[in-house]
């Protein structure tokens, strides 16, 4: 029965990825691309991959499992620096959303999976292709190569410890190829040896150019690559990468408060974009839920602790008394305006500020102190005219630093979140928070990962029902 079950998933993945016709610079599903001539030329690998793109902003299930949005969003409800109300993402803003049936846990690996599947369709097609030139199979499979492993990353965080904790725990199963039986758990060691292996070869072959943000090129392989080898605590790797991948994309204060809702802006490395034709409606987060003016869910506010770390001349203090409430410890007293909500809201995935404090942490770990120290307060004087140089050293360097990740990446990625994962350290609920203590997270603690889905269990015939009795 688990065969079966498994055959006919898969065919349902291969019928969904076949195709009519039509090449659009637009990403677009893959049903639009006609399967006899996907991999005969350029314009159709292409198109294919357009496909691909599209499916991660999609509506894959509901509203707070849409698409990789969805999965930064459920991060950056789970830290202490949002506060979200009565709405979408309330269980994960509990920290209460892990169990093997329940929503967050099955679409945060089914989703995965099924954009690694197509990546694997891919990567064959375009390997068995007797049309395209070696360069143009090089220049495809780079990017292939840098989404699969980037989908993959998504699963080591969202199903088991950290990097640092234990490589021989039970991780996500790998496939390299389109595969008709469900395979065994990996270990975390060899699924991190995979990622590492997939953006070893991105990087060297993935395109510079491309058609516009929403698309892989090669600053968006090096950009994942340094969150990677970041998770890894590796820091020079991480240095090198972040270094590279900022490389053309240069600070502009004057954009941050503009809505963070066009791809264009010269921060952005990596995007989804929104057009009116083919927008995701009220899905899109954070956009929907975090701007309480225009006509989305809204309800998601931000802690007085958190607001309290940013000057009045920080052009990223973007929080407003939406209620008159003033000083109040309401949860609603303190609303922002960073991201404003339209059916074509564009969405951040990767910005170079990002990479600039990725090198920055990586420099001050490698006892580069000076050398950080100046990064960091380029940064800060590039936000804040009137900032002012903190001269901190050792861990209180490294502490400034991870605050100025939450002060410039929040409601993005959910950087709390994977700060805290990635350094084995706890996320304590402070201020006025709707729910407090009962959310936090100890150091290490199980709910910062997923069990195994109930479903993947039955349909599994490798995985064994006894892979959540200590989970």
């Amino acid at each position: 029965m688990k065969k079966l079950q498994a055959k006919l998933l898969l065919l349902c993945l291969i019928f969904f990825s076949g195709c009519e016709k039509g090449y659009l610079d637009e990403p677009k599903p893959t049903e639009s691309v006609n399967s006899s001539v996907i991999f005969e030329s350029a314009d159709g690998a292409k198109a294919f991959m357009s496909g691909i793109l599209r499916t991660s902003r999609s509506q894959f299930t509901r509203t707070d499992a849409g698409g990789l949005y969805s999965m930064y969003f459920a991060r950056v409800v789970k830290g202490n620096d949002l506060i979200m109300g009565f709405q979408w993402y309330l269980f994960d803003y509990e920290n209460d959303n892990r169990e093997p049936t329940y929503t967050r846990t099955v679409f945060s690996w089914e989703f995965p999976y099924y954009m690694i599947n197509q990546l694997n369709q891919f990567i064959m097609g375009i390997n068995s292709s007797a049309t395209l030139s070696e360069i143009e199979k090089d220049g495809f499979l780079g990017q292939a190569y840098t989404m699969r492993a980037f989908y993959y990353f998504q699963l080591a965080m969202e199903f088991q410890h950290t990097y640092a904790y234990d490589l021989t725990l039970p991780a996500p199963p790998i496939y390299s190829e389109p595969a008709i039986e469900g395979k065994g758990m990996s270990t975390l060691g060899e699924l991190y040896d995979f990622i590492i292996a997939d953006l070893n070869a991105a990087v060297q072959t993935t395109p510079e150019e491309r058609t516009n943000k929403s698309y892989v090129n090669r600053n968006v392989a090096y950009a994942i690559m340094a969150r990677v080898q970041l998770v890894m605590g590796n820091w020079q790797e991480a240095a090198n990468a972040a270094a590279i991948a900022r490389q053309g994309y240069p600070l502009n204060p004057n954009q941050y408060p503009m809505g963070f809702d066009d791809m264009n802006a010269s921060e952005w490395i990596w995007a989804m974009p929104q057009r009116a034709d083919q927008t995701n409606y009220f899905y899109i987060a954070p956009h929907a839920f975090t701007d309480n003016i225009n006509d989305g869910y809204g309800l998601a506010f931000w802690n007085k602790d958190f607001v309290s770390l940013f000057s009045s001349s920080d052009v990223r203090n973007t929080f407003f008394d939406l209620y008159g409430l003033g000083n109040s410890n309401q949860y609603y007293a303190r609303a922002s305006y960073k991201f404003t909500f339209d059916f074509t809201s564009d969405i951040p995935i990767i910005r170079s500020p990002e990479m600039m404090l990725i090198e920055i942490e990586a420099n001050a770990r490698l006892g580069k102190e000076s050398e950080a120290s100046t990064m960091l307060f380029s940064l800060q004087q590039n936000r804040d005219p009137d900032a002012v140089a903190s001269g901190n050293t050792g861990n209180a360097l490294i502490e400034e630093i991870l605050i100025e990740r939450r002060k410039e990446l929040y409601g993005e990625i959910g950087v709390e979140w994977f700060d805290a994962k990635r350094l084995r350290k706890g996320i304590t609920r402070t201020g006025n928070h709707r729910v407090g203590s009962s959310a936090n997270l100890l150091p290490d603690d199980k709910k910062f990962f997923l069990k195994i889905p109930q479903k993947e269990i039955d349909a599994n015939l490798n995985i064994d029902e006894s892979i959540n009795s200590n989970r």
